[in-house]
């Protein structure tokens, strides 16, 4: 770990770009690869999925779960991560069983031509 003298003034958790850029990484490790991050004065936010908007400043992670607000410490965005994760449906994986059955049946379905013998 890098060591920072106290009051250094960027270290990850107090610019919120670099914070989300962290929580960023720490999502694509589990799964969410599809975020999209923006950022203005004091704060950053991070568009996850359609439902998932995480709000970065004040030295927290902000978000929303089911109408209420939930915030962890921007100083540990691995941690952040996984609580998202948790909570929110992971994006579909490649060996999704939904999507190899309509695969299946795709397959398995007759071709409209063969039917005319």
């Amino acid at each position: 770990m890098l060591s920072a003298q106290a009051g250094t003034p960027y270290l990850p958790w107090r610019d919120p770009r670099e914070a989300t850029r962290l929580l960023r990484y720490a999502l694509h490790r589990q799964g969410f690869t599809h975020t999209y991050q923006s950022n203005a004065n004091g704060m950053s936010v991070l568009s996850v999925q359609t439902d998932l908007t995480v709000w970065c400043r004040d030295g927290l992670f902000i978000w929303n779960e089911d109408g209420v607000e939930a915030s962890h410490p921007a100083d540990d965005p691995v941690g952040a991560a996984h609580l998202i994760s948790d909570l929110y449906r992971r994006p579909a994986s490649d060996d999704d069983p939904i999507e190899e059955g309509l695969e299946s049946q795709v397959r398995a379905s007759p071709h409209p031509d063969s039917a005319r013998d």
